[in-house]
């Protein structure tokens, strides 16, 4: 019996810029119209932007601003129809119709593979549009605007798109890197107190997991993070953006084919809190949450020691993080491990601590020491002082 094969190896590279910068609309900023020239100057390039109603609505000069700087590059630049707003935060990724609105935008004003879809809100957001963007004619060019910082230091910059299914986050999704990235730090002036916070607890984990002297940075910047000093987010997210970047470019698996996730550290948990919450739970202090579990676990399991357990549930809780929520305690967090694996492909790998600044992967999980760790954080978190930044309700 004759067998016949052909090898074949195909390589791709891709290349995306991540600016910041402020005030990125207006005219005598030119990177937005450098950005788009990066694609040639043989065409008259169609823009679609698609923005979150809740960032529209504390920025009611955006579509103007959008207006007249498209005018003004008009030469070049084509806006095919006023935007699109979508709703924002998680519940946009649970709901089709937000993602066939693009669609049906992307077929009436005939987007094509050469056009670009800007995209301008929180991670959620960029999430959902780069999902409807990676689908129609196999891809269109995205143009990620980030407003959050959770999506600017972390979510945005990546190679990831997806939305909600079954009750499980993230269950459909493409990787597609975008276009670009561009950054604009005046859009993080307008968040709420939570929403500033919340995308910190990103900083801590890639801090724990890569770059110690990140750490103590953070711990020594608390007070300026909790009241809003902007130059210091700056600096926090810039840092955090790219160290995520350099795993992407230099971990060796930015399309995930391993089995392996380093950089969802405490992540396991704070999926399905978000969903046992119904999303009430930001995606920022959930994973908080997550770390200090995972933390504590660690030295639990004689993993990491006790002083730097300690530091990481301080520096947590004096930036304003709950470290417990009520949910922690159903035994459908437990679904959580078994979907983390599921979607590694079976082979069940969870990144804990064994030291600041130093990951460890492991495979296997303690439920009762999981239920010790939660138990603690519980206890952890009725003992200490209530001295939090956050000033809205949190969902307990």
């Amino acid at each position: 019996m004759k067998t016949r094969s052909i090898e074949q190896k195909v390589e791709v590279s891709f290349e995306y810029p991540v600016c910041f910068t402020e005030k990125l609309f207006a005219l005598e900023n030119p990177l937005f119209h450098k950005t788009i020239m990066r694609a040639g100057k043989t065409r008259r390039h169609k823009l679609l932007f698609v923005i979150d109603e809740g960032f529209a609505q504390f920025h009611p000069c955006l579509e103007q601003q959008i207006l007249d700087y498209t005018k003004h590059y008009s030469s070049e630049l084509e806006l095919v129809s006023p935007p699109i707003f979508v709703l924002g935060g998680e519940e946009t990724k649970n709901r089709p119709e937000n993602w066939e609105k693009i669609y049906q935008a992307i077929d009436q004003y005939k987007i094509c593979r050469h056009s670009f879809i800007v995209a301008i809100g929180g991670g959620a957001v960029l999430d959902m549009v780069g999902f409807a963007c990676a689908i129609p004619h196999r891809g269109i060019r995205l143009i990620r605007v980030p407003t959050t910082v959770l999506s600017q230091n972390d979510s945005g910059v990546g190679v990831k798109n997806a939305v909600n299914g079954f009750a499980k986050k993230n269950f459909f999704g493409t990787f597609a890197p975008p276009f670009a990235v561009l950054n604009d730090s005046e859009f993080l002036t307008t968040l709420s107190a939570r929403d500033w916070l919340s995308g910190v607890s990103e900083a801590v984990k890639v801090a724990l997991l890569k770059d110690k002297d990140f750490f103590r940075y953070l711990q020594r910047e608390v007070d300026a993070v909790t009241h809003r000093d902007l130059d210091v987010m700056e600096e926090i997210v810039f840092r955090c953006a790219a160290l995520h970047l350099d795993h992407i470019r230099n971990g060796g698996d930015p399309f995930e084919t391993n089995h392996a996730r380093p950089l969802d550290f405490g992540h396991w948990s704070a999926h399905k809190l978000e969903t046992l919450s119904q999303y009430k739970i930001r995606h920022g202090e959930a994973v908080a949450c997550g770390i200090a579990l995972d933390t504590y676990y660690s030295y639990l399991k004689g993993i990491l020691s006790e002083e730097d357990c300690l530091e990481v549930l301080h520096l947590l809780h004096n930036l304003g993080f709950p470290l417990y929520y009520s949910q922690l305690e159903s035994p459908e967090i437990f679904l959580g491990l078994r979907e983390f694996q599921e979607h590694l492909g079976g082979i069940l790998s969870i990144t804990l601590l064994r030291g600041i600044g130093e990951a460890l992967q492991v495979h296997e999980m303690d439920e009762e020491k999981i239920k010790e760790s939660i138990l603690f954080l519980r206890s952890w978190e009725q003992s200490l002082p209530k001295e939090v930044a956050q000033k809205d309700e949190v969902c307990n």
